[in-house]
């Protein structure tokens, strides 16, 4: 039954990415957003650079780094993100991210992955158009050294980024 639920969420996931919709949110068509993030399992923060491409889909890259003698580790990741609804200040998405992971706490290094499925919102304040607020939820399948989980993600049902468009 499980198996059956997931199954049927991925293929509407899939459906809302792929879907096309009339879009009428701020155009940022062409406008890098340069911001930071912490969407990853090790818990690393992240500077996120998110291109758009068009009106109706934006490519990220978030890279983070934390070097210490006893803890520490890496996060880089690739996103893509297909905006599924608009409004004049916001834009409501859908977003596929597969990351490569590593930590080392008390001298002990792991190394692993991540792949999320999440939908969110970008939101702007009227007069400040260059400036995006987004919240995200969804699922993660990530694995880290020997431990693998299938998992909701959000910080309190909420993972946030911030962009400053160029």
């Amino acid at each position: 039954m499980k198996n059956r639920f997931m199954n049927m969420r991925n293929i509407i996931y899939l459906l809302l990415l792929v879907s096309s919709f009339n879009l009428h949110a701020r155009n940022l068509s062409g406008r890098l957003g340069i911001g930071m993030t912490n969407h990853f399992q090790n818990n690393i923060p992240s500077l996120s650079l998110k291109l758009q491409r068009s009106k109706s889909y934006a490519l990220g890259l978030e890279v983070g780094t934390k070097f210490s003698e006893t803890d520490g580790g890496y996060a880089t990741g690739l996103k893509f993100y297909r905006i599924i609804f608009d409004e004049p200040q916001l834009n409501f998405y859908g977003a596929l991210m597969g990351a490569m992971l590593s930590r080392k706490q008390a001298g002990v290094s792991q190394s692993g992955y991540q792949f999320d499925g999440t939908l969110g919102t970008e939101f702007h304040f009227a007069g400040l158009e260059s400036l995006g607020f987004s919240f995200e939820f969804g699922l993660s399948i990530n694995k880290l050294g020997e431990t693998s989980a299938i998992e909701t993600i959000g910080d309190s049902l909420i993972v946030g980024a911030v962009h400053f468009y160029l």
